[in-house]
């Protein structure tokens, strides 16, 4: 008796799944049928051209996006730059690089003294130069610090100079 209970409960379930899967049992189709007029309000769907499809497009393309927007096509500068600024700007610059390698020699003899080999300078002593309590590791750290500002500066130095219309080649 339990076993055939079971196998009913089963049937029961398996015909109700079936019912809920057949098409038939979907009221959608029937509301179409019953009010037509809305399908003729309705207006032509858009249609999207590809690539392959395009030259059979009949009269203008609209295209996605802005105009002004686009990063294939670049604003041509309104003017010019300034010869003095690019002169300035190129006179930061070269401070800046100066600087720079100036910060990576102090790291190059500062990794080579900790690691115990002898100094990058022509002889070991420098008398021009003040005794430094930190320890190197910090001494690095600064310098890297140092490094990383000096080269954040130039970045932004020649992003702005950029936006002004200076051309990379105008700075060389």
């Amino acid at each position: 008796m339990p076993r055939m209970l079971c196998v009913m409960i089963f049937a029961v379930f398996f015909a109700a799944s079936v019912a809920a899967q057949s098409p038939a049992a979907s009221s959608a189709p029937a509301a179409p049928s019953q009010n037509p007029t809305p399908a003729a309000d309705t207006p032509k769907p858009k249609r999207v051209w590809t690539n392959e499809n395009l030259s059979h497009a009949n009269g203008a393309v609209s295209v996605v996006g802005d105009a002004n927007n686009n990063p294939k096509t670049k604003p041509a500068a309104a003017k010019p730059a300034d010869a003095q600024y690019i002169a300035s700007v190129r006179k930061q610059l070269e401070k800046w690089q100066e600087q720079i390698t100036e910060v990576e020699k102090q790291l190059v003899d500062l990794k080579n003294f900790s690691s115990g080999e002898p100094s990058s300078g022509s002889s070991g002593i420098k008398l021009n130069k003040s005794m430094d309590r930190d320890p190197i590791e910090v001494q690095i750290r600064e310098l890297q610090a140092k490094k990383k500002d000096l080269e954040a500066k130039t970045d932004a130095l020649l992003d702005e100079a950029r936006k002004r219309g200076v051309e990379p080649g105008q700075l060389r």
